[in-house]
């Protein structure tokens, strides 16, 4: 595989490209300073939704940076409650008008927990944002195998991205099988666990390389072709979450980690595989 460095990117099917490693701020309400500290530290890829309450801190943090808009890639995402389409008009304006920007890099369907109907107008509704200029590209998040189906049997463009719970104890392989096979880029949300990184598997590659635990799973993300997005507010480990590129994991490290999934149990957070 190539060599991966802090700047590289993917492209994605609507011909933008997105930095491989993001920085999440997912209950950071006021995320001005760490998002400062995560530039500082060289990304350029930050994760947001309208559920966190942090657009506004996010979009202080871009100007006060004064890093081009066009060098950043920002993601939002509505969830269930907003679904709908006349709501997802009204959202996408009422986020753009909170960062402060004339255009999102990339919009989510935050959750599928609306039902069939609302899911697909929440997407009308982004496309038309994007063919607009509001958006630039239109993605889901938590969806699963028959979620992904379902905009696919309406004859919509399928999402350019789908954001997951992802980490060695939770692999989510038939949605990832499926992802892969449409040209799906996945993210992987959780991508450290949380922190709950004491496994043998985990603590035995830490030694051998001598990193930390979290270098190791953000390490194993990246290398699955995944696109990681770790949080923290502090800025150490903020800055530390980004040192993965002067170390590689080989095959076997790799199947040592892979053998740790234990599907759906493996989870942390909210898992889309039971989701009507």
């Amino acid at each position: 595989m190539a060599a991966l460095t802090l700047s590289s990117t993917v492209r994605l099917s609507t011909g933008y490209t997105m930095p491989l490693l993001g920085f999440g701020v997912y209950q950071n309400y006021d995320a001005r300073p760490s998002c400062l500290d995560a530039f500082k530290a060289g990304y350029r890829h930050i994760d947001s939704a309208q559920m966190y309450r942090n657009e506004a801190a996010v979009g202080a943090a871009v100007r006060e940076s004064g890093i081009p808009r066009e060098d950043l890639f920002l993601t939002t995402k509505c969830a269930s409650k907003s679904h709908g389409y006349e709501s997802t008009v009204k959202g996408v304006d009422t986020s753009l008008a909170a960062f402060g920007f004339e255009y999102i890099d990339l919009f989510l369907i935050h959750d599928p927990l609306s039902g069939t109907e609302r899911r697909l107008q929440t997407y009308k509704a982004l496309l038309e944002a994007k063919a607009a200029g509001k958006i630039r590209t239109v993605g889901v998040s938590n969806y699963n195998v028959h979620h992904l189906e379902e905009i696919n049997n309406a004859g919509f463009e399928a999402p350019t991205v789908n954001q997951i719970e992802l980490h060695p104890f939770c692999q989510q392989k038939p949605i990832v099988e499926y992802c892969q096979k449409n040209g799906i880029i996945i993210q992987a949300y959780c991508p450290i666990v949380r922190g709950q990184m004491d496994h043998e598997a985990i603590t035995k590659l830490a030694t051998k390389f001598n990193r930390d635990p979290a270098h190791i799973l953000l390490r194993w993300s990246l290398q699955k072709g995944f696109v990681p997005l770790p949080k923290s507010q502090t800025p150490s480990r903020i800055a530390s979450n980004a040192n993965l590129y002067d170390f590689e994991l080989d095959e076997s490290d790799m199947a040592a980690l892979d053998a740790l999934d234990r599907g759906k149990e493996g989870g942390i957070s909210w898992n889309p595989v039971d989701a009507p």
